[in-house]
């Protein structure tokens, strides 16, 4: 198969999809690698390194799309790609396509099968290709956060730690999975008072037991959230129901509650967000809003400003399925792998993950169906 890397253009994305390392892996599969010029340079690769393990370097992404059979990304394809994706084409990458309705049904109509790393999904319900992401994008958001509670940033001008005297802040955490833990772990360990709220009990047991006290574990209601989020100093969102929109948990009288200077640190906003008081996804230039009193901090690709740290973490995630769809094809590929099968959102004209349909009131066909698979 003829894999196809272009650069990434997305605001400030600095991460690639494949590493020098995974191209050699993949050419000693026996396949080709295309990459586009300095598609690897924010992460630290240069032409000349995947040029060493096999890749060829084209000059620009309409060589990369025009030649590839399967285009190899991190994030979206944005406007400006649309016209080169050639119909039949195989695009693997984040998509969450809950929030993007043109992107959809620029892959319906020219049938282009769109497979997700957010949803592919192990029997046991982990998202192996989305977690390294999630561990980055959580243990940022108090980074993040605690950067901008500075008063010089527009923040309250709270120590996330506080000292001797004074007391820390107060983190509360809306979510317990893969970014709601990193979150809480970061923000334990610089000293803050975290809350975690989370709607599966077993979750927040198992949190109770591993910090011995130093996590406040609350069941998801509006009441609890509301409780919490009127004394936060730092509201991270990290909820996420796989491929679908996240549901929109904190409201804007909560957020009106808010001390003046806190900040909304909203990791789910890929996939549309979980408050009320954010309506657009930001960029690294330009990360912040001002509502309320309250700053909002929105940006859609978190990860990507330790492109080194994340590229590296996702060319270890993907790797082992992109090797499963470059020999076997995608249909067999899904044929073998159920987990991955979850991963295709769109086949063939048509939706083939419920989240997606359901969110962009679309009509659903289970993959098995369209492609005639036996799972």
């Amino acid at each position: 198969m003829i894999i196809g890397v272009p650069r990434e253009i997305k605001n400030n994305e600095y991460r690639v999809a494949l590493t020098p390392s995974g191209v050699q892996v993949l050419v000693r599969e026996g396949h080709r690698v295309i990459v586009e010029t300095t598609a690897g340079a924010g992460s630290g690769f240069e032409d000349s390194e995947y040029a060493a393990m096999g890749a060829e370097i084209a000059a620009k992404a309409a060589q990369v799309y025009r030649g590839a059979d399967l285009i190899l990304k991190v994030k979206e394809p944005l406007p400006p790609e649309y016209e080169l994706m050639r119909e039949h084409q195989v695009i693997f990458t984040f998509l969450h396509l809950a929030r993007e309705n043109e992107l959809t049904n620029v892959f319906l109509e020219k049938k282009i099968t769109a497979i997700a790393y957010e949803t592919i999904q192990l029997s046991d319900g982990r998202l192996p290709l989305l977690i390294p992401m999630s561990e980055v994008a959580g243990k940022m958001a108090i980074q993040i956060g605690a950067h901008f509670l500075e008063q010089s940033q527009g923040g309250r001008g709270v120590l996330l730690g506080g000292v001797p005297g004074v007391p820390p802040a107060e983190v509360v955490i809306i979510g317990a999975g893969t970014a709601g833990a990193n979150a809480a772990r970061v923000a334990i360990g610089m000293g803050a008072v975290v809350t975690l709220i989370d709607i599966n009990i077993d979750r927040l047991r198992y949190f109770d037991e591993v910090y011995t006290g130093r996590v406040q574990t609350m069941v998801s209601n509006p009441y609890n959230i509301s409780l919490s989020v009127a004394k936060a100093d730092l509201l991270v969102g990290a909820v996420l129901l796989p491929g679908a929109k996240a549901p929109v948990l904190v409201s804007e009288e909560m957020v009106k509650k808010m001390k003046p200077g806190s900040v909304i640190i909203d990791v789910a906003i890929d996939q549309g967000g979980c408050v009320a008081t954010i309506d657009r996804v930001s960029t690294h230039s330009n990360p912040i809003d001002n509502k309320h009193g309250v700053i909002h901090y929105s940006v859609g690709n978190i990860p990507g400003a330790v492109p080194f740290t994340s590229t590296n973490a996702l060319t270890n995630a993907t790797l082992p399925y992109l090797l499963e769809i470059a020999k076997f094809g995608p249909r067999i590929a899904a044929m073998k792998n159920p987990a991955l099968a979850k991963g295709f959102n769109v086949c063939k004209g048509q939706v083939t993950h419920e989240g997606v349909a359901s969110a962009l009131s679309l009509p659903y066909q289970p993959v098995q169906d369209v492609l005639k698979l036996k799972l």
